[in-house]
């Protein structure tokens, strides 16, 4: 029997993992464990998961103290370790670049422990963002490299990985949106908030970079109050942005029916929500593969990304903060001469299905 451990500690984690449970489960001399950190853990993150779409709740749960970002490293450092060294997996695996992702391939290598990095070899080449640092740092401790995208392999092949632990094997982030497609569809978000499908944008902010700043906050303001002249816009908003247009004097300028906000969704409502989207537009890193895979046009407001497949096959286009420039491309949209993207290849609902195989493979070496 080998021992898998898989680590996580956001909800974007735990989005990468749904399918890997049932995987496993064809492979009965593969033993499958769930690591949660803690890194952020609360019910309607975590738990309404495990009740409405029936993720393997986590063996193991940590509690953690908090503090700044280094003290949560370190105390999950700690406390991996030690489970770790109570469990002795035969493999780690940790998805994606938070800080839970680092710590845990760190806490395995040290102690002799082979590391897979799932969405592994993904680059911004902005080392001002903590996930770029974490993305190249868990790359470095790792044996097994798992890839969503072309780039992925590109980036390793240049950092002298070997060819053989370099495996393609898709978007496990994918395969979420296609085994739940059916609970999505079910979702009655839009008959609550009183929209029609394909009838309006939505919209999502919570950088910095773009909502700390007055004068940034103030030109997407002046976006959204330029797209709601023509179609409702929904905002499902960040606590982070809310506390800054209140701040900045700017909140009373979205005062219109057409502009509806929302709290910040839960995955099924939200995924509903975006499908049935005349188009996105958002800072966010991971909307831009959900909107990929279901070809809604999506505007991402950032200087970089780290996911390019998604602007050079997909339906998203990386822009700078500049009004103009923005209500140009939603005109697009609007009279249909947007580009129609492509689904990325191995993006169909089977990546978990690859990467336990290869685990398997791996493991019989």
């Amino acid at each position: 029997m080998k021992k898998i451990l898989v680590c996580i500690g956001t909800r974007p984690n735990l989005i990468k993992i749904t399918k890997l449970e049932e995987c496993f489960n064809k492979y009965p001399h593969l033993e499958f464990r769930l690591l949660h950190t803690g890194q952020h853990y609360d019910y309607n993150m975590n738990e309404v998961f495990f009740e409405q779409l029936g993720i393997k709740r986590p063996d193991k749960i940590f509690k953690l103290e908090g503090g700044s970002q280094i003290q949560v490293i370190a105390e999950i450092q700690t406390k991996a370790e030690a489970y770790m060294l109570e469990y002795k997996p035969d493999l780690v695996v940790v998805p994606g670049d938070v800080n839970s992702t680092f710590a845990c391939a760190l806490a395995a290598n040290r102690n002799g422990i082979k590391v897979a990095h799932l969405e592994s070899g993904l680059r911004s080449f902005d080392r001002r963002m903590p996930e770029e640092i974490n993305r190249i740092l868990t790359d470095d401790l790792s044996d097994l490299f798992f890839v969503t995208e072309p780039s992925g392999l590109k980036h390793l092949r240049e950092e002298g990985k070997s060819e053989e632990s370099i495996k393609y094997v898709g978007n496990t982030m994918i395969d979420s949106l296609v085994k739940f497609s059916e609970t999505f569809e079910a979702s009655d978000i839009l008959d609550r908030i009183g929209v029609e499908a394909g009838n309006y944008f939505t919209f999502t902010f919570h950088r910095p970079g773009n909502v700390d700043n007055q004068e940034s906050l103030a030109d997407l303001v002046d976006v959204i109050v330029g797209i709601s002249a023509n179609r409702k816009v929904v905002f499902p908003i960040h606590p982070r942005t809310k506390k800054n247009l209140e701040q900045f004097g700017l909140d009373q300028k979205l005062n219109s029916k057409d502009i509806i906000f929302t709290q910040p969704l839960g995955y099924i409502d939200f995924m509903k929500l975006v499908k049935e989207s005349k188009a996105v537009i958002t800072d966010s890193g991971g909307i831009q593969e959900e909107t990929t895979f279901q070809q809604v046009p999506c505007l991402t407001i950032r200087p970089n990304t780290e996911r390019p497949v998604t602007v050079d096959e997909g339906s998203n286009t990386m822009m700078s903060l500049d009004k103009e420039a923005i209500l140009s491309k939603v005109a697009e949209i609007e009279n249909g001469t947007y580009k129609v993207g492509v689904i990325p290849k191995y993006w169909d609902g089977n990546a978990s299905d690859r990467i336990v195989a290869a685990i398997d493979e791996y493991l019989r070496d």
